[in-house]
């Protein structure tokens, strides 16, 4: 029997940036947790412990860092795609880069006194809206696609939304309902038709797609509404061309209030955290290609 080695990467994980820009007395923030991950020609690492194409992984960090400062961090996109080039251009063996980066969004505080300014200058509150994502490949051929995101999008709809005509069998319980609480903590991904572009115009504009559909759906199943919301992305957003959605199904179930002797005409409930459902799917433009090993 042969041994060989598959395929492998390796890199830094989880690399936290914070950037302030001084704009004279106004400071802007970014919060970035950065992972880059290397490959190409490193079977001698592996195979014989030879280091010699081996970028160190603290080398990646300090990239990071230096690339903060040289380059700037406006969008994420843009960010991750300066890295992954550099990585490639820079080291002959290395054939292919992936950049991964989560941004936590922060909000200014509000001024304390009735004669300062609206917003403070420099102190910021963590924002309780969802984590912006991406994910950046570029090969030496100079193959790139970008991956935009975002994750911990928690939306509900109080009702609208019912399941039913279901399938069953003799393990089946589920009663229809026909006016439920639909929610989910969203997670999202799509794809560029090409590198490059306003990535932050371009992601304001999807999560108001994805927001917008999730609102405006009746929905019958929450692969439904997932498909409407990846669908409102694809035929409003020219420059995307495949949307990937995971929605776990964050179930509200009704209390049942008899024993107390009161009624409940579908206004409190119990919000399960555990098990849930989980729906996931993609909607594409039917002349988008192969995205490959790029959702990796």
């Amino acid at each position: 029997m042969a041994v060989v080695l598959g395929a492998n990467r390796y890199g830094k994980a989880q690399v936290r940036l914070v950037r302030v820009v001084k704009d004279g007395a106004v400071h802007h923030l970014k919060d970035l947790n950065v992972s880059c991950a290397l490959s190409g020609e490193m079977d001698a690492v592996y195979l014989r412990g030879d280091n010699s194409a081996v970028l160190p992984t603290d080398t990646q960090k300090n990239t990071v860092y230096a690339f903060a400062r040289t380059h700037g961090v406006d969008q994420i996109e843009d960010f991750a795609l300066v890295l992954a080039r550099h990585y490639v251009a820079s080291q002959p063996a290395v054939h292919h880069a992936r950049v991964e980066i989560d941004e936590y969004l922060w909000e200014r505080v509000p001024a304390g006194g009735p004669a300062g300014p609206p917003r403070s200058s420099h102190s910021f509150v963590r924002s309780g809206r969802e984590v912006r994502t991406c994910v950046v490949h570029h090969d030496r051929d100079g193959t790139t696609s970008v991956m935009s995101g975002l994750k911990e999008l928690v939306l509900l709809n109080s009702t609208g939304s019912e399941f039913q005509g279901f399938a069953v069998d003799e393990f089946t319980t589920l009663q229809p309902a026909t006016d439920r609480i639909l929610a989910s903590e969203v997670t999202a991904r799509w794809r560029h038709g090409h590198a490059g572009g306003a990535f932050g115009e371009s992601y304001s504009e999807v999560r108001h797609c994805l927001l917008q559909a999730f609102a405006d759906t009746y929905s019958l199943s929450l692969q439904q509404t997932l498909y409407e919301m990846g669908r409102r992305v694809i035929e409003t957003r020219p420059e995307v061309c495949e949307v990937r959605l995971t929605m776990p199904n964050k179930h509200h179930f009704p209390v049942d209030l008899t024993p107390f002797g009161l009624d409940n005409p579908n206004e409190v409930f119990y919000a399960a955290d555990r098990p849930y459902g989980l729906i996931e799917g993609a909607v594409l433009d039917d002349g988008a290609p192969d995205a490959g090993s790029a959702w990796e």
